[in-house]
């Protein structure tokens, strides 16, 4: 346990400062259905597999302690998302945004919490 937390404090470091660094460069874009409906499945596939390794090390960092809804939105997301797979997922965005062609400008994050995740939770009660 010590050296997962230590693993992840690590990676935590390395990223904060790659962030830092490439933020002062220029701002962070957000992914929106424009990027994801002319993404192809391979970098979509790589989109939710990066969401979902955060949420992976969240979850091992806060392990025995989880977060607060009012902390983290982690185990909302978590537990709106039960039942899905990342193929599901991915499928469900590219059905959303195809019947949705005025809401490109959406994020995809958005989109996923809004369109997938609140409704699994009414649904997981």
């Amino acid at each position: 346990m010590r050296l997962t937390r230590q693993l992840v404090l690590a990676l935590g470091i390395a990223v904060a400062g790659v962030t830092a660094t490439a933020a002062q460069a220029a701002d962070i874009p957000i992914v929106t259905g424009e990027h994801w409906t002319r993404s192809s499945e391979e970098v979509k596939k790589g989109y939710l597999v990066g969401i979902a390794n955060l949420i992976q090390i969240e979850r091992a960092y806060s392990q025995g302690k989880p977060p607060s809804d009012s902390e983290s939105f982690v185990p909302r997301l978590v537990k709106g998302l039960q039942g899905q797979t990342l193929d599901s997922v991915r499928e469900g965005l590219n059905q959303w945004y195809a019947a949705n062609p005025g809401q490109l400008q959406r994020p995809v994050i958005e989109t996923i919490w809004f369109e997938m995740a609140v409704p699994g939770l009414h649904k997981n009660k």
